[in-house]
């Protein structure tokens, strides 16, 4: 049922995006418009959790779990990544490189190493503007993720979800 569910929803994003690139077909290619909208739309996702986690979850307090404690933008960093991580996998896969042709396995542990390290550079990005910089937690946060995008598309383009 959720598979069917899922392609239900692919369906009716993909007609949407077919709706909107006639806008946008001089810029760029069509699979270049997919990936920046469903990007676009994990961004969002990114930005908007990352906000309400930062300051209505863990009210910008440190938390201490007992045995590790994390600064609040870390804690929210890593609270946010399992959804987003989840949300771009299904994106890419169904709607930005949806003519693939490598096996799912393969393009999830693929995308997760890319991910894996985008996370790292995530994470050495946040301690940097933040903590050395004093640049706020979100406003990092968004300048974080633009750059970890970047290397992102060409990741997965040419070695995630490679055709």
């Amino acid at each position: 049922m959720l598979v069917r569910f899922g392609k239900i929803i692919r369906n009716y994003y993909i007609q949407f995006l077919d709706f909107l690139y006639p806008l946008f077909k001089q810029w760029m290619h069509k699979g270049l418009f997919y990936y920046l909208a469903s990007g676009g739309i994990n961004v969002g996702t990114n930005w908007i959790m990352y906000f309400v986690v930062h300051n209505f979850v863990v009210q910008k307090q440190i938390v201490d779990l007992g045995f590790i404690a994390f600064s609040p933008h870390i804690a929210s960093l890593i609270i946010t990544f399992p959804f987003t991580f989840l949300l771009g996998f299904g994106l890419s896969k169904y709607v930005s490189f949806a003519e693939s042709t490598v096996r799912t396995k393969t393009q999830f542990f693929r995308y997760a190493g890319i991910i894996g390290f985008n996370f790292l550079v995530s994470y050495l990005s946040m301690k940097l503007l933040v903590e050395w910089f004093g640049i706020y937690p979100t406003p990092s946060n968004m300048i974080t993720t633009i750059i970890t995008s970047v290397v992102s598309y060409f990741s997965q383009k040419h070695y995630s979800f490679k055709k």
